[in-house]
């Protein structure tokens, strides 16, 4: 799915992720390292897509904080997850506020 992204097809991504992670979560839990790694490239799916709308850059960043925390909690601060995790946010919660300055594009 993180392929996907990469290759930019963020709109197959989203919905791949839309159909697979309910089931991911009830399977394996929500403090499953595949459940958060599939909330965390959901997350990069919805704010990286050029097409985003504002409420999806929100929803990116508010999925990307609880992602943060849990990973923080089950794996630790200075694991790779929760590193890499905090520069998304960063990335995302920089998008947002591109999106919500007056007089941005």
């Amino acid at each position: 799915m993180n392929s996907l992204t990469r290759l930019q097809r963020f709109e197959e991504a989203q919905s791949l992720m839309r159909k697979v992670m309910p089931v991911v979560r009830r399977v394996l839990g929500e403090n499953d390292d595949l459940t958060l790694t599939m909330r965390w490239n959901y997350a990069m799916a919805l704010y990286a897509d050029p097409n985003a709308t504002l409420d999806d850059v929100r929803e990116a960043v508010t999925m990307l904080e609880e992602t943060e925390r849990t990973t923080r909690r089950v794996m630790g601060g200075a694991h790779p997850n929760t590193t890499n995790i905090e520069r998304h946010l960063q990335n995302a919660r920089a998008a947002l506020r591109a999106r919500e300055t007056p007089g941005s594009s």
